[in-house]
């Protein structure tokens, strides 16, 4: 017969220890950007949001009146 070799589980405690410290480990590692970057990158962001909003607003707009001129036609 074979031997069989017992790996031992770690607790909770150990498993939890160990997470925590690889989290640590990894954070200190982290590049974090300047308050500037992280100011032009948010006003890119909102600027971006507000111009697809006025696009998709004006392409529902147009949809809207096509849709609603082709059933007013269909309906006389």
């Amino acid at each position: 017969m074979a031997t069989e070799v017992e790996v031992k589980k770690p607790s909770l405690v150990e498993s939890t220890r160990e997470y925590l410290n690889d989290i640590r480990s990894e954070m200190r590692r982290v590049t974090w950007p300047s308050r500037q970057q992280v100011e032009s990158t948010t006003l890119v962001v909102i600027l971006s949001v507000f111009v697809f909003a006025a696009y998709f607003t004006i392409v529902d707009k147009v949809i809207e009146q096509t849709v609603t001129r082709g059933y007013t036609s269909l309906v006389k």
